[in-house]
């Protein structure tokens, strides 16, 4: 596998939200090899940095966290009852496993009715009514307390050509591309300062990017996320296409001049793009950022994703490449400024 589908795999595999911090310290130590970094107070934020020839600084953003669960109940019988952290569609738990990250990890389902039981279709409107079978019985209290972190259990799998499939690809997509461009510019002399900035808690708020906006006071930034691809529930004018390059933000919040020269760098280089016209907010760490401290010029860069907030999420490989070159010519062209 290339360097971009190893690492994604890697991230993809391990998990980090709240205490569990296997995907932060894991993508902490692969970006220390290409930059000097450190570690936010939470360990699960970090920022690396490489310094340009001028005081010109450009921030990147990606967030490391996932859609997870918390454990708000464990009966005798070794069931568990959980709350939701990020959005999640109901529909797709039952007969899910997960892990349980308790003192021990335990591997859990969620309950699934037999069909020949159900009396109507079913109705998923309140997560408190599905439980996880732990299969511990009474042990369960012993192992398993309230507040403890529930994860999706699914492997890093590769599907036809450059497609890939997998947890939380959202956000690990976009941290995969920033270490990937911080690879490619080891050891080149830059025009600016990059700072590499890896949030956490982007999925309950996009709070871990205002803190690390305010500790690096860029002059500009530039977000990378992921996006609805297209699918046969979901039209061109609600996602763009897999397989067909990196997508441009264009938003009143967005800074024209950020997105005007992405435009053009793409265009010049002849690296696939599509852009992902907004309204207004684009529910992206980009929001927070570009109103952080005086304010920030902010650009976004979106992966397409099918799958969104399940365990099965699908992207493209030659995606994430094309939000690499993209920001390499972007950075070695001296930004925005």
């Amino acid at each position: 596998m290339s360097f971009i589908k190893d690492t994604l795999c890697d991230l993809s595999n391990l998990d980090a939200v709240k205490s569990v911090d296997e995907a932060s310290r894991y993508a902490y130590q692969k970006l220390c090899e290409y930059c000097e970094c450190k570690k936010s107070k939470n360990n699960l934020s970090f920022s690396g940095v490489m310094k340009g020839e001028s005081d010109y600084t450009l921030m990147l953003d990606a967030h490391i966290d996932q859609v997870s669960f918390t454990v708000t109940n464990v009966d005798d019988e070794g069931f568990l009852t959980v709350a939701n952290c990020g959005g999640i569609d109901l529909r797709t738990l039952p007969s899910k496993t997960v892990i349980i990250h308790g003192k021990e990890k335990v591997v859990g389902v969620f309950i699934s009715t037999p069909v020949h039981l159900l009396k109507c279709e079913p109705e998923f409107e309140n997560i408190q009514d599905l439980k996880i079978d732990t299969c511990l019985g009474k042990k369960a209290k012993e192992i398993i307390s309230l507040g403890d972190v529930v994860t999706f259990n699914q492997d890093f799998k590769e599907l036809i050509g450059n497609r890939v499939t997998g947890k939380s690809l959202d956000d690990r997509a976009g941290v995969t591309a920033l270490i990937e461009v911080a690879r490619r510019l080891y050891g080149k002399k830059l025009p600016i300062n990059v700072v590499f900035s890896i949030v956490d808690a982007e999925e309950l708020g996009m709070r871990g990017a205002i803190p690390a906006t305010f500790d690096i006071a860029p002059d500009e930034a530039i977000a990378v996320d992921v996006t609805f691809a297209t699918a046969p529930d979901v039209s061109e004018n609600e996602g763009g296409y897999l397989s067909k390059g990196v997508m441009i933000g264009v938003s009143p919040v967005l800074d024209s001049c950020v997105t005007d020269k992405l435009n053009t760098i793409a265009f010049d280089n002849r690296i696939p793009f599509q852009n992902e016209v907004m309204g207004g907010r684009t529910g992206t760490d980009s929001d927070v950022i570009s109103v952080s401290g005086m304010g920030v010029k902010t650009g976004l860069l979106s992966i397409p994703l099918r799958n969104m907030h399940t365990d099965c999420e699908v992207v493209d490989i030659a995606d994430i490449e094309s939000v690499c070159d993209l920001l390499e010519q972007y950075i070695l062209s001296g930004g925005a400024k």
